[in-house]
């Protein structure tokens, strides 16, 4: 049985667009945040993202399980000692238009009380480069922090320091013990044409965009390269050890400026049409520029309101980033390949004539599956035309059948897998492909063991995608098995290039040390389709250890907080495949272990047969979203990542944000954190 046929076609086609734009944003999060290498532009990764969160706003039965839509941006790189923040760094909102800005604008109305409506907004320029925080204390500066995850970013301190218009020391804040500036740190158009220049003249790394030169450069290891790199710091917001008698953010701003920071141009509107007519100007002036902006940043001026209209989840309520429009291009689809994802998902590409589209090379684009190439009408060699700002990144938005060539052919799905020739299936009311190969597919194995190393699934420190990659191509490890027999090819490894002994026996040990893990971790780490990491937490708690899992009917399945049919069906399916039986057997055997999870009998307890759902941050106890879920499910409970018409109960900290506004619209009971302690306590 296929669990999707107890859809409708319409839901059928709203969970496959989901399962793609989740790939996309996790991708795009990676490429963007941790490897400085976006393949996309910013409006393009906007676009993808708001895509997913209308379609989970308006089908949240649907939501998958894994979204990326409560997250900033992705995981510091290991090579910097991480950071938390004091207060989190969060995202922006987007609007694209001046009817999308009215909606802002209605929005913060909406939750101002009679007395302050139709608040000044503060309007600046959206530079395109890092977002940093720098901290004083006593008016010395002590350190400098990525962005990172918004929780945690990266100790960048001593490249920092190499940024001459970042002031060291600040006399005007001698008598402020803590204050923490953010800002942007970008390369100027005119370093950055000097530094590419000069690449060039010595065959060296020639950089796409100012804002790759500048994250590249501030993320050196060594001080000395980003000393020699033309940095620079504009200051956006003072988010501690502000002075009382500052009451607006442009004031703030030009406080900042009086003290030695650089601040880009700050304007104060009273309006939409002034909102307007400034953006508009920007629009016109930014060629002008000496930095790149890809739009501007309007906020609520007075701080006391931004106060009072608080946040969500990952982006304030009272700022919006203003988008520059998205280009469209005509350029010719060269090819269509077909391309085999860690799941088996057979995905076609479109090889593009490369071409600039808003200052960002675009030579792919992808279309989807092939019931989107049909709709399109799309064939290798036709003039397509680009749009860099659709629901995917990049799309097609046009093709231009009257210049097809004579002799073009329509696009058909492959029979037969274009890595292992394994036969590719379509399920009945699916619109996704796959490759029956599985774990045969080397495409699927690579992708598999890079997930299984993975840092939330066995976290196996220092095995990185280069190594595995490097060590499947000579054969020495297959399937996530033979990463725990690598000691056998110890003499092996040591000869690999720029491994060395050191580096083998800190790897081995690494990999002995995985052995030890948790239950939640392995289920995650083999990847079954549709199991992230809170899924995986849930099966655990549920099954208590493997073989229970492993038995588990689809109806058990289903009983499981936040499992629908469709996953249910894909667990099932995963522990009926001998090959995935048998991978798990060889781990078992060669030591991976973890503790059976202690189930609690909820029958009796006083919260048996409710659902929960947990959100904001627990204050006043200081309690973590893990234990208060462990506490809730000790009391018999049921804990979910989202909130439904079936929610019991919504336990709401501060900056509670989406999670608590449904649950309002729905009727469910919001419980405080001081209730939730007495009630535990009782």
């Amino acid at each position: 049985m296929n669990a999707i046929k107890s859809l409708n076609q319409e839901q059928q086609d709203i969970v496959a667009k989901m399962r793609t734009l989740i790939t996309e944003v996790r991708k795009h999060n990676n490429a963007y945040y941790v490897m400085d290498e976006p393949t996309i532009s910013d409006n393009e990764y906007d676009q993808l993202r708001l895509s997913l969160i209308e379609l989970e706003e308006r089908y949240p039965d649907l939501t998958q399980s894994d979204s990326p839509t409560a997250s900033v941006g992705d995981n510091p790189l290991p090579s910097f000692s991480q950071v938390q923040h004091d207060i989190p760094m969060l995202s922006l909102g987007n609007v694209f238009n001046k009817e999308e800005l009215a909606e802002f604008m209605r929005r913060v109305n909406d939750r101002l009380s009679s007395n302050n409506k139709n608040p000044a907004y503060e309007m600046e320029l959206k530079l395109d480069g890092l977002a940093v925080s720098l901290k004083y204390q006593n008016g010395r500066f002590v350190r400098g922090v990525t962005r990172g995850d918004g929780q945690t970013g990266e100790d960048i301190t001593q490249n920092v320091k190499t940024i001459n218009n970042i002031p060291l020391v600040l006399e005007a804040a001698f008598d402020i013990e803590v204050l923490e500036v953010r800002g942007e740190v970008l390369m100027p158009k005119a370093g950055f044409e000097r530094l590419n220049r000069k690449a060039k003249q010595v065959d060296g790394k020639i950089f796409a965009n100012p804002r790759n030169a500048a994250a590249g450069s501030l993320r050196q290891l060594d001080p000395a390269v980003a000393a020699n790199r033309p940095l620079a710091f504009y200051a956006y917001s003072v988010n501690q050890g502000l002075p009382e008698h500052i009451v607006n953010q442009s004031e703030a701003l030009g406080w900042l400026k009086e003290i030695g920071f650089t601040v880009s141009a700050v304007k104060v509107v009273n309006d939409l049409e002034e909102a307007q007519a400034y953006y508009e100007s920007v629009i016109e002036e930014r060629s002008g520029l000496p930095f790149e902006i890809d739009g501007t940043v309007i906020k609520v001026d007075n701080l006391q309101l931004q106060s009072e209209l608080g946040y969500l989840s990952r982006e304030p309520r009272w700022a919006t980033a203003y988008k520059f429009p998205a280009e469209t291009v005509m350029t010719k689809l060269n090819a269509i390949e077909w391309q085999v994802g860690r799941t088996g998902q057979i995905t076609p590409v479109g090889k593009l004539e490369p071409v600039q589209v808003g200052g960002v090379t675009v030579s792919n684009v992808t279309l989807h599956n092939i019931g989107e190439i049909q709709r399109l009408d799309v064939r290798a060699g036709d003039t397509v035309s680009v749009h860099r700002a659709g629901d995917v990144i990049p799309k097609v938005t046009r093709v231009w059948h009257e210049l097809r060539p004579e002799d073009s052919q329509p696009v058909t799905l492959p029979t037969h897998c274009p890595v292992c020739d394994s036969p590719v299936v379509l399920p009945e009311g699916e619109a996704l492909a796959r490759c029956t190969g599985e774990l045969f597919c080397p495409a699927q194995q690579q992708e598999a063991l890079i997930h299984f190393v993975s840092r939330k699934a066995m976290d196996i420190d220092g095995l990185g995608e280069r190594w595995l990659i490097s060590f499947f191509e000579q054969g020495i490890v297959k399937t996530v098995a033979d990463i725990y027999h690598l000691e056998q090819h110890r003499e092996a490894l040591i000869n690999f290039e720029k491994l060395g002994e050191k580096s083998v026996n800190n790897l081995l040990a690494a990999i002995d040390n995985s052995k030890k893990t948790t239950l939640s971790r392995f289920i995650y780490a083999i990847g079954i389709k549709g199991v992230g990491e809170t899924t995986a937490q849930n099966l655990a708690q549920h099954f208590g250890d493997l073989p229970a899992l492993m038995d588990a009917s689809i109806e058990s399945l289903e009983t499981v907080p936040d499992i629908g049919t469709i996953t249910a069906e894909q667990i099932y399916d995963f522990f009926r495949a001998k090959h995935n039986v048998e991978v798990i057997e060889a781990l078992i055997e060669a030591g991976v272990h973890w503790e059976k999870v202690e189930q609690v009998e909820a029958e009796g307890l006083p919260l048996d047969g409710e659902t929960w759902v947990i959100t904001g941050t627990l204050v006043e106890s200081g309690m973590s979203r893990d234990d208060a879920k462990s506490k809730l499910q000790a009391l018999g409970a049921k804990v979910s990542g989202s909130v439904s018409a079936k929610t019991s109960a919504l336990l709401a900290g501060e900056k509670a944000g989406s999670k608590l506004t449904k649950a309002q619209q729905l009727g469910v009971r919001v419980v405080e954190e001081t209730e939730f302690l007495q009630m535990i306590q009782d």
